[in-house]
């Protein structure tokens, strides 16, 4: 029988934290955001619902990509 998975060591699987309140209150208030981001374009400017769309998920993905970066900098830093 074969593993098809890498074993954690017990120290690094001990190491693994809970989210924080702080993280989930700033989670919270990208996704208000970019709601609010799809709203105001689809309200306030007129440009369409799949204009909104695309463009509140640009914006979404530019802060997954900055909370990816972000997190690998302070678990490569530790």
């Amino acid at each position: 029988m074969t593993v098809d998975q890498d074993v954690l060591p017990e120290d690094e699987r001990m190491r693994q934290h809970e989210v924080s309140t702080a993280v989930m209150v700033g989670y919270a208030a990208a996704a208000a955001g970019v709601f609010g981001w799809f709203l105001f374009g689809l309200l306030v400017q007129r440009q369409g619902f799949v204009d909104s769309v695309g463009e509140s998920a640009g914006a979404a993905f530019a802060l997954l990509l900055a909370v990816s970066v972000i997190g690998t900098l302070r678990r490569n830093g530790e």
